[in-house]
């Protein structure tokens, strides 16, 4: 559950995104003051109003904005507000319900009276909810008392009172506690036993188990105190990253989310940042950060970036403060990493300075010009799968990325063939591609990456709100590779990775693995730009853009895969496959449809598929170990909602049960041995005399966690049991 978490915080859906300007829809901002002088009322008027009109005219399902979409609008901004109902009463609530069915009138021109309301309460309730957990936290818990937590938030209702909502922190600051509490004794109870054994040791070693027996009391206050370091840190970023402002796009984010959820607004600053994470190319200073107790941390310096030819920054400084330019500089203690680096990044050859703690204690500014940066980690690489003596590629992309805005900006259609040739001239007998946890990207992109191992003919259809469909194909006569293809999936594949399977899968042309089904995101994205370029390229933009929904894409069978996904040829064992978290599970997703077939011709002579398919199946359903993960699976999945006891004996009994299983399973999907991996011939140089050696070090963690992962082993297996060297002689 935690890997899962942290995958969704730290990973946005990615799509198609084309930079057009619609001119009618930009009168709005014309104004004779500059933005920074505009007021912020009138500019959130403006902006919320443009929006509105947008939804209406151009996305491709809208709802109509009424009295019934303001209702929908009220009840999610409040959850947005407060998800784990804990800071607002019902008292709050019901006086705000006089906006119930007047949202829509803000969102038609009216002045915005709602979020200015709401975000009043709400500066004063978060105040009041700090002061009430620096009140609780003091006193120990009494973890003998018979009481219970409800964590599954639709089930509870808001605090009718100050007292009632003082009770449910204090269940869920002890929650917290306990939690971190029988940790601690777990383990002290494994050093402990360590120690026993190394006491008893008849063997001779000078070595020492460094142990500190500490009493139940003492790790009582070590769980309180760990508690209050992480709550005193969230309401820091509270306070100082979600702001007026920050709050402001949260509520247009609610209106845009609730056409579809993939219609999103990016301020300027989130609009750049989505541009960067599509090309894969940012300005910036080439130093990567961290975070520890003392703050965000200089974690190394790239060798011939902006930082390193200063020769001011070295590992472990302490960014205090940034600045842009001479501007004032913002204080980023309490900062999450990813808000630090927004802030460090900007136009190419802008000034940036930055506050520095230098380990003996002293500050110093350091001002630097931004270079360009290549996140060349994120874009296809490829190692060596070795099995007896066959060897077997393995391509991993984590996106569907393209740079169209620089001649020499990465593609991942020609990075993955430049793989591709790289296996070939190893010899490989079949390429696993992973597209696990691909959110996707560039739907022209994945019409030319399919086209690799097909021949020339339709990937994928799309249509528009009036119906008019339009049928990519790749046109490039010929075939890249033809040999055995396993693509990986898993729930987290979405939108182009959708495209891609599903197209090797009705060209019947490889074998499509991993959880029962894909994501299940068949919508098309384009960014709608806002206001006056903010730098050269156009790629920062005054008022930011939306992410606006204005297509739908088919499969050349004529489905789509909005909803239902691809489905996976063969079903691994996944650890997150009865977790709500696909497009489905939402209840503002638009609809499954169909249209009509394109006129394609899969290869009928790939009988090894099918074969192959059934029989790995067949072996998955009937092993008792897969059987067990999946049952284990089912039973964690369901302890989400269940009602937490706060007693210690019986929840030391509930957290064991539920180790138990978790590990259980992830015993299940370990390897007894890793597989032999290694780096391409063609990559030696950069994973291992690459002269950034902390980039080195991280692409031979890389290898080695290829080398450990359950299903790229079953992967390769498969391709192992291809018989055929071309997959498509024939097709039909």
């Amino acid at each position: 559950m935690h890997r899962f978490m942290t995958y969704l915080k730290q990973n946005k859906w990615k799509v198609f995104a084309t930079i057009i300007v619609l001119g009618g829809l930009l009168f709005a901002f014309n104004t004779s003051k500059p933005a920074d002088q505009e007021s912020q009322e009138n500019r959130h008027r403006k902006l919320l109003s443009t929006i509105g009109q947008l939804l209406e005219s151009e996305h491709y399902s809208p709802r109509k904005i009424d009295d019934l979409f303001s209702k929908d609008v009220f009840d999610a901004y409040l959850k947005t507000l407060d998800p784990e109902k804990n800071l607002f009463l019902q008292s709050d609530i019901d006086s705000l319900k006089i906006f119930a069915t007047t949202i829509d009138d803000e969102i038609h021109g009216s002045p915005i009276l709602f979020e200015p309301a709401a975000d009043a309460i709400y500066e004063r309730r978060v105040l009041e909810a700090k002061k009430i957990f620096e009140e609780i936290i003091q006193q120990p818990f009494d973890y003998t008392l018979d009481d219970s937590l409800t964590l599954e938030v639709d089930s509870i209702k808001y605090a009718s009172n100050a007292k009632e909502k003082y009770t449910r922190w204090h269940q869920i600051i002890k929650y917290k506690a306990l939690d971190r509490y029988v940790s601690l004794i777990e383990d002290r109870e494994k050093q402990q036993a360590a120690k026993a054994i190394k006491d008893t040791a008849t063997i001779k070693d000078t070595t020492k188990v460094a142990f500190v027996y500490k009493t139940d009391a003492v790790l009582e206050v070590d769980a309180r105190t760990s508690v209050k370091k992480t709550y005193s840190k969230r309401f820091s970023q509270l306070e100082k990253t979600f702001d007026k402002e920050k709050r402001f796009e949260s509520f247009l984010n609610t209106i845009t989310g609730l056409m579809d959820p993939h219609t999103d607004y990016f301020a300027p600053v989130e609009k750049r940042s989505f541009t960067e994470q599509m090309s894969g190319t940012f300005y910036g200073i080439g130093a990567q950060l961290t975070q520890d107790d003392n703050g965000i941390k200089i974690a190394s310096v790239q060798p011939g970036g902006a930082a390193w030819k200063s020769g001011q920054l070295v590992m472990n400084d302490v960014i205090i403060k940034i600045a842009q330019g001479a501007e004032e500089p913002v204080d980023v203690a309490g900062y999450e990493t990813t808000d630090a680096v927004k802030l460090i990044r900007g136009d190419l050859g802008s000034e940036v300075r930055l506050t520095i703690r230098k380990s003996d204690g002293t500050t110093k500014v350091v001002a630097l010009k931004r270079e360009k940066i290549v996140l060349d980690e994120s874009f296809a690489r490829s190692a060596i799968i070795q099995k007896g003596n066959d060897k077997y590629g393995y391509i991993f992309l984590p996106d569907f990325y393209a740079d169209f805005e620089r001649e020499d900006g990465h593609r991942c259609s020609k990075d993955v063939a430049i793989e591709v040739e790289k296996l070939k001239a190893e010899k490989v007998k079949g390429i696993v591609i992973d597209v696990r946890y691909n959110g996707g990207g560039s739907l022209y992109e994945v019409v030319q990456m399919a086209g690799l191992f097909i021949d020339k003919g339709p990937i994928v259809q799309i249509r528009d709100k009036v119906g008019r469909s339009q049928v990519l194909a790749d046109d490039v006569p010929g075939i890249l590779y033809d040999g055995p293809l396993v693509v990986m999936v898993n729930q987290f594949s979405a939108s182009a990775s959708e495209i891609f399977a599903g197209a090797i899968q009705d060209y019947n042309r490889g074998l499509i693995v991993g959880s029962s089904s894909t994501y299940g995101k068949g919508t098309v994205q384009r960014n709608i730009s806002f206001g006056k370029p903010l730098d050269a390229m156009g790629i920062q933009t005054e008022y930011g853009a939306v992410k606006l929904t204005f297509q739908k894409f088919y499969r050349v069978t004529g489905s789509s895969t909005q909803k239902k996904g691809v489905l996976s040829d063969v079903v691994f064992p996944d650890d997150y496959e009865f977790l709500k978290y696909r497009e489905k599970d939402n209840a503002a997703a638009l609809p499954w449809d169909e249209m009509e077939k394109a006129k394609f011709s899969p290869y009928t002579t790939n009988v090894e598929i099918a074969r192959i398919a059934a029989t790995a199946n067949k072996k998955i359903q009937n092993d008792t170990i897969n059987i067990r993960f999946k049952k284990n699976l089912q039973w964690v999945s369901t302890q989400v909602d269940r009602p937490i006891s706060l007693e210690y004996n019986k929840y030391v009994k509930y957290k064991k049960e539920l180790q138990a299983a978790i590990q259980q399973n992830e015993s299940i999907l370990k390897l007894k041995e890793p597989m032999q991996v290694a780096s391409l011939k063609a990559d030696y140089e950069k994973f291992y005399n690459n002269p950034d050696k902390i980039k080195q070090e991280r692409y031979q963690a890389w290898l080695k966690m290829v080398a450990k992962d359950f299903q790229i082993s079953e992967s390769s297996k498969l391709l192992s049991l291809f018989t055929h060297t071309s997959l498509i002689a024939k097709k039909g």
